[in-house]
């Protein structure tokens, strides 16, 4: 893998290389941040489908239409594309370019890069892909139904769907729109998906000047950004894996924002002069698949009593308090449609006699689980009740990159991880949990929840789904959001457990931290540091 060796890449790895207490504080204008990265695989808005590299995306791109880091709770606004028309037979959408937008390669931001860049997504079709190819676009049609004048572009869709599904999923990173003169010049015969794995070529807040796996990301504040320069000039992501290495540079003033912390040490800091947490609720859902691949996990009895052998109280009590909620259904709460019945609770009896009269005691199951603390004391907490129930579990820990291509492969009986939205409508999480039209390994349908985990979605399910996209009327299409999930948790293997409220460790003098709430990725471009 080719990497970025740049003199701010230099400066960086000499920035890494000082012992913390050479810092003393970090500098007035640059805003240095504790998380665990090892998650990255690619920075391509097309192939990019991790937390870590859509943090990055987040910051260095702009779409069509994004979210106002300074005021969430509007929902999506116009960005790049100043205004659009909906047609009035729903089936297209025009958008209206912004003028006078630079790349940062001081290339002008028109409607044939960002018709391009969606094109572009459609045709490698890597895993975020499905975010745009549901509306009908594929490799074969898309330059037809994706087109573009001086001005705008338009998007000829398949059905007539609601327009805030369409718009929300335009809120999504495989939707940024990328410099296409600047791709094609650094490009073989993939589209610049080589190039821009490694490369960034967005219009964003931010420029990306360096990135080293597993160690370290930079940024650089684009002076030119058409919403205005960042006041954070520059901006250190460091890997750091231990939530108690995050305290203890945030204690010391070496780091700005710790991202990791546990509950233990949240409650550590609490009291630490000059040191803040700010709680606040996002849309990752902590969950268990079971893979219906697996002899013993496809057993309806197994399945059930999988179900029973979650502590939720316990554990959101202990060792995820403060950072997880109880949550038993796969929209967030605060989505249209969320349901917020919690029907599972702890039973190891309950389990043990549906496994035992399953015929399945005795049997071993194997997670592979990211080497990410909450994850495998979660893991851990399972293995033991589980034992209790007659059934062993075998945990291998790995790196969030080794878990996930075995995941995508439908390799892993159980997973245990978090999902996170694509885009602030119900249908990010119905159409992966609860939708799976071809179940076969050909389909190779990576970005489904369901189909990495083999689970044959009932086709008066998937038949749900795709009518809930298409109901106008606000109330009708929460209540079939609501049907969906009620029939999901009778029935379905890929088990919600948890939703995820992050609590982020800050120096008192940092102010407009924003996460990305629960429809977004982090935001920088906001964030200032006082006295």
């Amino acid at each position: 893998m080719r990497h970025l060796l740049t003199p701010r890449a230099i400066l960086l790895a000499s920035a890494l290389a000082i012992a913390p207490a050479a810092w003393a504080e970090t500098p007035a204008d640059t805003l240095v941040v504790a998380h665990t990265i090892d998650d990255i695989i690619s920075l391509d808005p097309a192939q990019s489908f991790e937390f870590s590299g859509n943090d990055v995306n987040q910051n260095t791109y702009d779409r069509l239409v994004d979210f106002d880091p300074m005021d969430m709770e509007a929902g999506f606004k116009p960005s790049l594309a100043e205004s659009w028309e909906v047609s009035e037979d729903g089936l297209s959408i025009t958008f209206r370019m912004r003028e006078g937008v630079k790349f940062h390669s001081g290339n002008p931001v028109r409607a044939e890069d960002a018709a391009w860049s969606l094109q572009r997504a459609v045709q490698l079709n890597l895993t975020p892909a499905f975010i745009l190819t549901q509306f009908g676009f594929t490799a074969d049609n898309v330059e037809d139904k994706i087109t573009f004048d001086d001005t705008s572009l338009t998007l000829h869709l398949d059905k007539p769907y609601a327009p805030s599904f369409v718009l929300n999923c335009l809120t999504a990173n495989v939707a940024s729109v990328v410099d296409k003169e600047t791709v094609m010049a650094n490009a073989g015969d993939d589209l610049g998906n080589t190039w821009l794995s490694n490369n960034a070529a967005g219009s964003g807040p931010y420029t990306l000047t360096a990135w080293r796996p597993n160690e370290a990301v930079q940024l650089a504040a684009f002076e030119e950004y058409w919403q205005g320069a960042p006041t954070m000039k520059r901006v250190i992501v460091r890997n750091v894996q231990e939530s108690s290495a995050q305290r203890l540079l945030l204690e010391q003033g070496d780091i700005d924002v710790a991202r990791n912390l546990s509950p233990t040490d949240v409650d550590s800091i609490a009291s630490v002069e000059g040191v803040k947490i700010q709680d606040e609720p996002r849309g990752r859902i902590l969950y268990m698949g079971l893979n219906q691949k697996d002899p013993v996990l496809s057993n309806p009895a197994v399945i059930e009593a999988m179900k029973h052998l979650v502590d939720y109280d316990g554990i959101a009590g202990s060792f995820l308090k403060g950072m997880f909620v109880p949550h038993q259904s796969f929209l967030p709460s605060g989505y249209l449609g969320a349901l917020d019945d919690n029907p599972w609770t702890y039973d190891v009896e309950k389990a043990k006699k549906l496994i035992d009269d399953a015929g399945m005691s005795g049997k071993t199951i194997v997670t592979k689980v990211r080497d990410l603390r909450e994850y495998t004391d979660v893991a851990q907490a399972l293995q033991a009740s589980m034992a209790q129930a007659g059934l062993t579990l075998e945990i291998q820990q790995m790196t969030g990159a080794q878990v996930l291509d075995a995941y995508r492969a439908r390799e892993v009986p159980v997973f245990i991880g978090e999902w996170g939205p694509d885009y602030s409508d119900p249908n990010t999480n119905a159409a992966t949990f609860a939708f799976n039209p071809d179940n076969s390994d050909e389909a190779k349908a990576t970005g489904l929840l369901a189909w990495r985990n083999a689970y044959a979605v009932p086709q008066a399910m998937n038949e749900a789904t795709l009518a809930a996209t298409l109901e106008q009327d606000a109330e009708k299409r929460a209540q079939m959001y609501i049907d969906i999930q009620k029939q999901y948790q009778a029935e379905a293997p890929i088990v919600p457990l948890f939703q995820r409220i992050e609590p982020t460790g800050l120096r008192e003098n940092v102010q407009n931290w924003n996460s990305g709430r629960s429809v977004a990725s982090v935001m920088y471009r906001q964030v200032t540091k006082g006295e």
